[in-house]
């Protein structure tokens, strides 16, 4: 009781400070001659993951960051752009996503320059949409092509006595492998050479329109890599070599620019002016694994919860002032069970006003699932999607105990009341019953991506079985329908609503916003255990998170016994 009553306390000065500051703060202006700073460093988040950052100042966030460069392409106030792609997201969908708004913003005639210390292939690419790319003395140009990595498991369970019991419909539903396999199998390789490849030659082409050269000769350029500031300005990758305090004197900043960062900017760019009575169009945010419940931050990361989901759809579904939806989705999939209740409120709503599907980063097995309600479907080029399949099982733990001088025996009624046991592998019949179940969720699924798309479930199960795609890939084989970003999901949403091009709209975005006391509950409320798991993984670096997350999920996910539609996952240096 005390010590509920001494958080109490604390969250309520707590609270009371921080309304101070933000009540009294004065917020900072525009300088004269101001260049807005895009620093990119890290991931790029689709929602804020901290609370106190819509207290503080407007989070930084894919769509805040694009919005800014739309706001600053007409604003006299800003003469120009400086941008530091210190370290891109690791997946190429907000990439160019990122890269689409910069382009977008030079044809604005202002000047947009790039200052680049190390660069690596996704740094150069956003870098490349710059009208003048600049090399520090010191740096280099990391530009050595694309290369993909899997992480196999197996035999580390091996050495402490596990056995991974894994069943699989579709011959590349590779998320088991990590756990199964001890290196590629045919089909994985076959799907993640083909990935790959698309990829890198996304890269070629991007850098070879930017630099005005072919993408024979790019390629030829990034076999000679990586290079040193002389070489690639030689080689015309980068058109000077300066430190900052030099570059204003040739890249038409100017001598004497003042520096506004983003973060800054975004408190104080001109607010696009709306009636209340303006058209209203609701962006619902699915970000993170889908799981039953509420979700939140979980063992598995950033979830995706169908209780809390479907609320918002319902919400949205039944507002009459909301014309029409997009579902803005940056997800690797997760239980089929929640993935199914969300599809099932999506399709209300559907019926009710035009829902468009804008996909992130990821949008594959139940990230694509969800996707399937939408009237029309849009990723970028590099989007992972796709991935129609499943997969369950159990990790069989009993030679671990034994090893350390363990036994686990069991007393049960039922015939399958043991058929998760930790202690033995499935037996026939249990094994004959989960293969069961996920063929019938895997034909379910077939079918409603062939309703969804005007196609035949065979034709589906031939580009299904849980193979990946890229977006411009799944394009290609019908399972997307337009290239581009969010600002694209919305014009097209906007149309089918019947409203005016020209006309402006209010963006109504779900999850809306902490309260402050939800905000300071969500930060002290986390306890000790949430301390020491964000003190250990900021000693990790983003992809070895990423990594940690993706092989988390499925071993905390299959203690349930549920079917799983989850990206097998696969990371790029």
């Amino acid at each position: 009781m005390v010590v509920f009553l001494l958080v109490c306390a604390v969250l309520a000065s707590a609270t009371l400070v921080t309304l101070s500051w933000v009540a009294f703060r004065r917020p900072p202006g525009v300088p004269a001659k101001g260049v807005l700073v895009l620093k990119i460093q890290g991931s790029l988040d689709e929602i804020s993951n901290n609370p106190f950052d819509a207290l503080i100042h407007e989070p930084v966030t894919v769509r805040s960051l694009t919005e800014a460069l739309r706001a600053a392409k007409t604003d006299p106030r800003i003469t120009g752009v400086l941008l530091r792609p210190i370290q891109a997201p690791s997946l190429w969908g907000k990439v160019q996503e990122v890269r689409e708004a910069l382009v977008d913003f030079r044809s604005s005639g202002k000047p947009l320059v790039a200052l680049v210390e190390f660069a690596g292939d996704r740094e150069y690419v956003l870098a490349s949409a710059a009208s003048r790319v600049v090399l520090v003395p010191p740096g280099q140009l990391n530009l050595t092509g694309l290369a993909s990595y899997q992480l196999f498991l197996r035999g580390t369970l091996d050495l402490i006595g596990a056995q991974p019991d894994l069943l699989h419909i579709g011959d590349y539903k590779t998320a088991v492998n990590t756990f199964t396999e001890k290196g590629f199998t045919p089909a994985h390789k076959e799907m993640t050479e083909s990935l790959n490849h698309d990829a890198f030659e996304q890269l070629l082409g991007a850098v070879a329109s930017a630099r005005k050269k072919s993408v024979e000769d790019v390629r030829a350029l990034i076999d000679q890599g990586p290079m040193l500031p002389a070489a690639a300005l030689a080689k015309g990758l980068v058109d000077d070599v300066a430190y900052f305090d030099e570059i204003g004197k040739t890249s038409g900043l100017g001598d004497r620019f003042k520096e506004l960062p983003l973060e800054q900017y975004l408190t104080v760019m001109p607010a696009t002016r709306t009636a209340l009575t303006a058209p209203r169009i609701a962006v619902i945010y699915a970000v993170g694994t889908i799981v039953s419940g509420n979700g939140g931050t979980g063992p598995t990361g950033t979830e995706v919860g169908s209780d809390k989901l479907t609320e918002y759809i319902r919400d949205v579904r039944n507002d009459d002032s909301i014309k029409a939806a997009v579902l803005r989705i940056d997800s690797p999939g997760g239980s089929t069970v929640a993935s199914d209740v969300i599809w099932r409120e999506l399709m209300l709503l559907r019926a009710r006003k035009p829902l468009v599907v804008s996909m992130s980063d990821l949008a594959a097995s139940g990230g694509y699932y969800i996707a399937m309600p939408g009237h029309v479907i849009v990723a970028q080029p590099g989007t992972l999607t796709g991935s129609i399949g499943i997969f369950s099982g159990k990790f069989v733990t009993g030679g671990t105990y034994n090893k350390v001088g363990m036994n686990i025996e069991a007393v049960s009624e039922g015939t399958y009341a043991e058929m998760y046991s930790p202690s033995r592998p499935f037996n026939a019949a249990e094994r004959a019953k989960i293969e069961e179940h996920m063929q019938a969720f895997y034909d379910q699924f077939v079918e409603k991506v062939a309703e969804s798309r005007s196609s035949t479930p065979e034709k589906i199960d031939a580009i299904a079985q849980g193979r990946v795609w890229t977006g411009r890939q799944a394009r290609e084989r019908g399972l997307v329908d337009e290239l581009g970003g969010l600002p694209r999901a919305l014009a097209i949403a906007q149309q089918r609503a019947g409203i005016a091009k020209d006309a402006t709209v209010q963006v109504v975005t779900y999850p809306p916003r902490p309260s402050v006391f939800e905000a300071l509950s969500s930060t002290f409320g986390g306890g000790t255990q949430n301390m020491r798991a964000s003190l250990a993984e900021a000693l990790l670096s983003q992809q070895d998170r990423e990594a940690l997350a993706a092989v988390r999920r499925p071993m905390q996910m299959l203690r349930r016994g549920e079917s799983l539609a989850l990206l097998p996952w696969v990371f790029a240096r």
